[in-house]
C-alpha cells in the first residue's frame, strides 16, 4: 500500500517546483523597479568559465531605480558589462572602474501591458505542467488500481486528493500572477 503515497509524494515535489521555477521566471520581468533577480540570469564569462553573475559581484539596490553591482574582482568589471548588454535585459551598463550602476528606466504603458501578457504566459505554462502531472498522478494509480494495490474507492479517494492538490496549486500560481501584475501596472 506504500505504493501510492509515493505517487502523492511525488505529486506534492512537481507541484511544489512548477510553482518555484513560476517565481524564478516572474521574477527576471522588470517591473520598473530595481530588482538583484533581474539579473539572476546574467552569465558572466569569468577567466573562461560561465559564472552568474552573483557569483562574482555583490548586487544592491541603492535606490529604487538603480542597481549597484560591486564586482569581487575588480578586473572582471569588462567582462560583467558585456554579459548584461548580452543578457538582453533592456537596461546599459555605467561603468566608472570600480562597480557598474544601472539605472532601470520608468516603463511604459505598452511595454507594462507587453510584461502583463509574458507574466500570463508565464503562469498559463506552469498550469498545463500542473495539469500534465494531475494526469500522470491519475494514470499512475489507476495503474496501482488495475495490479490489485488499491480498491477502488481507494483509487477514487486519491485521485480527490489529487484534484484537491490541483487546485490549491492552481489557485497559488493565480496569486503569484496577480500579485506580479499589480507590480508592473503600478507605476
Amino acid at each position: 500500500m506504500a505504493d501510492y503515497s509515493e505517487v502523492q509524494t511525488k505529486f506534492d515535489e512537481k507541484m511544489e517546483k512548477s510553482v518555484s521555477v513560476l517565481k524564478e521566471n516572474i521574477n527576471t520581468v522588470r517591473a520598473g523597479r530595481a530588482n538583484p533577480a533581474l539579473l539572476d540570469k546574467v552569465v558572466v564569462q569569468y577567466y573562461g568559465t560561465p559564472t552568474p553573475l552573483k557569483g562574482i559581484a555583490n548586487i544592491s539596490v541603492p535606490d529604487p531605480r538603480s542597481l549597484l553591482i560591486s564586482p569581487f574582482d575588480p578586473s572582471s568589471i569588462h567582462e560583467i558589462e558585456k554579459a548584461i548588454n548580452v543578457a538582453n535585459i533592456g537596461v546599459n551598463p555605467a561603468n566608472d572602474g570600480k562597480v557598474i550602476r544601472l539605472q532601470i528606466p520608468s516603463l511604459t504603458e505598452e511595454r507594462r501591458k507587453e510584461l502583463t501578457k509574458l507574466v500570463k504566459k508565464y503562469g498559463e505554462d506552469s498550469k498545463v505542467a500542473i495539469r500534465n502531472e494531475r494526469r500522470d498522478a491519475n494514470e499512475h494509480l489507476k495503474k496501482l488500481e488495475k495490479d490489485g494495490e488499491l480498491t477502488e474507492d481507494d483509487l477514487k479517494a486519491e485521485e480527490k486528493e489529487v484534484q484537491k492538490k490541483t487546485d490549491d496549486t492552481i489557485k497559488k500560481i493565480d496569486e503569484i500572477i496577480e500579485g506580479k501584475e499589480k507590480e508592473i501596472l503600478e507605476v
